[in-house]
């Protein structure tokens, strides 16, 4: 079963050569070809080490608050990060600096798992968010190296494509040691897929213990570098997909009839997208600006188009109303719970089965709305400009349902120190 999982995935690389490496130009991804071969190279930190990996923006936010903690806890344990994608890099180098080294995660074949596990040697290993590696994870297994799944997370589409390989599932989930799961159907979803219930605990979102950076006095700065005029308004569209822009974007048309202070920010969710969006705004007759140019030619009262990473997070304690987007399309939706910590009202469609506890638990909490169309998009927009007591009602409301879901971090770290580190008396590292 193995053998045939290798021979599909290298079947399936070679065709996809082609547009990798043109991916590879365009975005930056395959500059690091030697580290997805296995090699790390040198600069790994000092052993023992651990190794944590995070395949991209999302999991590389969520694995911060984690990191920091083994950090504090184990200071002797030297931290590798892996992700999969540049964006995902960039974040690690960022908000882990000088606490963690970055390396990209090995393409899931013998050879390329064999190098980088002799030249990492980590003494236990952590997924963010249900990363099932096969050869990785059996590699592991192989070595005695404890694994563990951390912020777990099986979305619909997920749960139906592993039922498919369900047999091969089953001796994947053998070779994790311990299961963090997000929710209670997550937790149902493993243990139907063949994880030990033993093994599997229901620890939270680790994104829950972020704290929202605080923007105080950056606040003034940050409108200036948005050009956003004195008495302007802002509304954020964040992580939108093909088909949400247009949306949004008539929605903003109609909405500044009524307000016409509003400004917008649209932070579509793959930024190699940001010529596509360009068109669609000025297609309205509206100015657009990339934020990575406005200092060069940013113009006041444009759409800021937002094509660079890790600030959108930050961004949104700027923003009056956010609509999370992978919502109006049925993309599965995006995590809620930045904005909402932040104390925002958040409008999302009506295509969040990714995230439906986190959306289920706004609608509750009188913190966000589901609108299903774009006329509807702008309706409740609309209302929320207009009552502005109602907004602040509703980001209260979006605030306290997720602060109180806080201490993820410290409920997976005790499932580390039971399950992984130290190791166990007389178990070979």
């Amino acid at each position: 079963m193995y053998a045939l999982y290798s021979a599909v995935l290298g079947i399936g690389l070679l065709a996809y050569l082609p547009a990798f490496m043109a991916r590879r130009r365009r975005a930056g991804y395959g500059r690091d070809l030697a580290q997805r071969l296995g090699r790390l190279g040198e600069g790994l930190p000092p052993e023992p080490r651990c190794w944590i990996h995070a395949v991209s923006v999302g999991e590389s936010a969520a694995a911060v608050p984690l990191v920091e903690e083994i950090r504090r806890r184990w200071p002797e344990l030297g931290i590798v990060v892996s992700t999969i994608t540049p964006t995902g890099a960039r974040i690690v180098g960022e908000r882990l600096a000088g606490t963690a080294t970055h390396r990209y995660f090995p393409i899931d074949l013998p050879g390329p798992v064999r190098r980088a596990l002799d030249a990492a040697r980590p003494r236990f290993f952590i997924a963010i968010e249900t990363e099932l590696w096969p050869n990785f994870l059996r590699a592991l297994a192989r070595r005695r190296i404890p694994a563990m799944i951390a912020n777990g997370r099986i979305s619909d589409r997920s749960f139906r494509r592993y039922r498919w390989v369900r047999g091969l599932m089953r001796r994947v989930l053998a070779d994790v040691s311990v299961f963090a799961m997000q929710t209670d159907e997550d937790a149902r979803r493993i243990i139907a897929l063949g994880a030990s219930p033993s093994r599997v605990v229901v620890t939270g979102n680790l994104k829950s213990d972020l704290v929202p950076e605080a923007t105080g006095d950056d606040t003034s700065a940050w409108r200036e570098r948005l050009r956003l005029g004195a008495d302007a308004r802002l509304w954020i569209a964040g992580s939108t997909h093909r088909g949400e822009e247009a949306v949004v974007l008539d929605a903003f048309l109609r909405a500044r009839t009524r307000c016409p202070d509003l400004a917008l920010l649209l932070a579509p969710r793959h930024p190699e997208r940001t010529g596509e969006v360009e068109g669609l705004i000025r297609e309205r007759g509206l100015a657009a600006a990339r934020r990575s140019r406005l200092a060069a030619d940013g113009t006041p009262g444009a759409v800021v188009i937002l094509d660079t990473v890790g600030e959108l997070a930050a961004l949104y304690a700027l923003a009056e109303v956010v609509f999370v987007g992978g919502s109006l399309v049925p993309v599965g939706g995006h995590n809620v719970l930045e904005p909402a910590m932040r104390g925002k009202p958040v409008l999302v469609g009506p295509h969040m089965s990714n995230f439906r506890e986190g959306a289920e638990l706004l609608q509750r909490s009188g913190g966000g709305l589901v609108v299903k169309d774009g006329p509807e998009l702008e309706r409740e927009l609309t209302r929320l400009l207009e009552d502005r007591d109602l907004a602040r009602r509703m980001g209260e409301a979006a605030r306290h349902a997720f602060a109180g879901r806080q201490g993820a971090v410290s409920a997976t770290l005790d499932l580390v120190g039971r399950h992984l580190w130290p190791p166990a008396q007389g178990v070979a590292p």
